[in-house]
């Protein structure tokens, strides 16, 4: 769909098929600051996923700590409430903070081109099928858009997920992101930084296709079913709120789907040399289920955060926040003749 935005504004890199309606669109441009589709407009959505990944994964790594050393020892780590007090015993309130370091900058590296390349994406395949198209399978469009973002965002996670996993969960190797990257390089060589990008792919691709379609589908069913009121009358701490909802909702699915290869890849960064096979067969398709709550309560909260942060970010800069999708005018009237 080309906007009016576009054309009032500024060039844009791409067309901007992101299904609001010509009055809509109109009533914003006084406010937005960047056309939508616009380098800028994908540049700053980067920067919106670096602080909403790198941030909130941050905060929560005490959580992320317990939930490795459950999925990696077992016999040593009973429960969520027993890992705390464990590595309480051990290693003191500071040793909570353990990975802090490879989790900002891994997660946030991830962020900006998770959120930032779904942007493009999006605009790319909507136009690549056209309007209409882009309309009735929207749904598709996310998921491919997602998922493709996602292939790239783990390229740039692997390495600090690496770090952060043995940080974590081996004692004695090291306690820094500058001890371990060099310690890993020497042991492993190169492949140590990249070893388990395969279940690293398995584990949030899914994950992200599910984060993101079930995000869009529950924000356009929200302001369908649920909120009084259309989204265009909303005020923007109203919009926050309902962002922050279908946020949690998404995180929730996001956490069961992705689980199993998440416990893989912990498994795979903690014992040297050990295949996907060889894991499933030591610890059985149960074991890969083993850390599962926590998860669920991490991940649920996180994306939830992420969302907020991200649309609080565009919110902050101005950017272009176009409402659930609308049916176009010439879908509307092949309809109305049928």
């Amino acid at each position: 769909m080309r906007s009016s935005q576009t054309i009032v504004q500024s060039p844009v890199v791409f067309p901007a098929p992101d299904f609001r309606s010509t009055s809509t669109m109109a009533a914003a441009i006084s406010e937005d600051s960047c056309a939508f589709g616009s380098t800028k407009y994908f540049l700053l959505c980067g920067l919106g996923g670096f602080l909403s990944c790198g941030i909130t994964h941050t905060m929560v790594t005490p959580l992320d700590l317990v939930k490795c050393r459950l999925q990696v020892d077992q016999a040593k780590y009973k429960n969520v409430v027993h890992g705390f007090k464990l590595t309480l015993k051990e290693d003191g309130f500071k040793g909570l903070a353990k990975g802090w370091a490879p989790t900002f900058w891994g997660y946030a590296a991830q962020g900006m081109c998770k959120f930032g390349l779904y942007e493009v994406f999006k605009v790319h395949y909507a136009n690549a099928i056209g309007e209409e198209n882009a309309y009735v399978y929207r749904t598709g469009l996310y998921l491919a858009a997602s998922a493709t973002a996602e292939f790239f965002a783990d390229v740039a996670l692997s390495p600090m997920e690496a770090a952060k996993v043995r940080i974590q969960t081996q004692p004695g190797f090291a306690n820094t992101l500058r001890e371990a990257i060099p310690k890993i390089h020497q042991s492993e060589g190169f492949n140590g930084f990249y070893k388990s990008l395969v279940p690293l792919w398995m584990r949030q691709i899914p994950y992200t296709m599910m984060k993101f379609a079930c995000f869009e589908k529950t924000i356009e069913l929200l302001y369908k079913y649920v909120v009084p009121k259309p989204r265009i009358e909303c005020s923007k701490g109203e919009q926050l709120i309902v962002t922050f909802g279908a946020g949690y909702i998404a995180g929730v699915f996001c956490a069961v789907v992705s689980h199993p290869a998440d416990t893989l890849v912990s498994k795979l960064n903690q014992a040297k040399g050990a295949s996907i096979g060889d894991i499933i067969k030591k610890i059985g398709l149960m074991g890969l289920w083993q850390g599962l709550g926590p998860r669920i309560v991490m991940v649920g909260t996180l994306t939830a955060a992420q969302w907020f942060i991200y649309d609080g970010v565009k919110v902050a800069f101005r950017l272009p926040r176009p409402p659930p999708p609308e049916m176009p005018e010439s879908l509307k009237k092949k309809l109305a003749a049928q």
